[in-house]
């Protein structure tokens, strides 16, 4: 299917690893003009060196995107480089384990700074471009705001915040025809996932234990099949869907567990 996504300029935070490099990627196959926004360039600068040698253009810009002043300064820089941005993805973000018995107030906080206050700052910060061309935002999610999953109290409540301004947005952009939906993401095999599985006494099992609670094929989602959606969401394919929570999960968070075990 062509989406429609050819030379359309999509800001992409956290964009050079983990679910942020599938949608990269697939943006890219799909025509788009992808920009990383982040703070590593080292690692941002290699990923486009990888798309630049087949020949293939991904932009970048850094920020610390809990600045708000350096990410005003990198969507003016994408801004001047590309004329225009279609479409923003949030998508940086980490689940850091700030808990209610081990956290602080000023870990909680600084939790939310990192996985919900950029969101907004970048939304707000890209908004007259996107008003421009009826453009389309995109925000990833977690399905800790809606299972819980203990010990995470800051991930959990910038979660919930995600969602809620998805549908904020939503109503708020509709005069504009910017259309903002989010992608929930259960179990995706990414590398702060499996650092997060290594922690365990015995990983590999840890790991089983998980896949054989997904319910589709008893596996994890690839990050291929978020960005997939992702890419969907922001083209014209999907012009009337707005103000929607989308769980590309296997079915983890909502269908009943018990369907995923093997008979015995």
């Amino acid at each position: 299917m062509d989406l429609g996504l050819d030379r359309k300029v999509i800001v992409v935070t956290g964009g050079s690893k983990g679910i942020g490099s599938g949608i990269v990627e697939v943006l890219s196959q799909e025509g788009a003009f992808p920009i990383i926004v982040g703070r590593d360039q080292k690692k941002i600068l290699q990923v486009v060196s990888h798309y630049s040698k087949k020949g293939t253009q991904v932009g970048y810009a850094f920020a610390e995107l809990t600045d708000p002043k350096q990410c005003e300064q990198a969507v003016k820089k994408i801004t001047k480089e590309f004329g225009t941005i279609h479409g923003l993805v949030n998508n940086a973000g980490v689940n850091d384990g700030v808990g209610l018995e081990t956290g602080t107030y000023e870990d909680f906080l600084h939790s939310i700074e990192k996985n919900v206050a950029h969101y907004y700052t970048m939304a707000q910060l890209v908004l007259p471009e996107l008003k421009k061309n009826k453009g389309a935002i995109v925000n990833i999610g977690s399905k800790v705001a809606t299972t819980g999953q203990g010990g995470t109290s800051g991930y959990a409540a910038a979660n919930g915040g995600r969602d809620a301004l998805t549908k904020e947005w939503a109503v708020e952009l509709l005069p504009y025809s910017i259309r903002v939906n989010s992608v929930i993401v259960a179990e995706c095999y990414t590398p702060l996932y499996e650092k997060w599985i290594q922690n365990f006494e015995n990983p590999e099992e840890k790991l089983a234990s998980i896949t054989d609670q997904i319910p589709l094929e008893n596996r994890m989602t690839t990050k291929e099949e978020i960005a997939n959606t992702v890419a969907f969401l922001l083209s014209q394919k999907s012009s009337h869907t707005t103000g929607q929570l989308i769980y590309v999960d296997g079915g983890y968070t909502h269908l009943d567990r018990a369907l995923s075990k093997p008979n015995t």
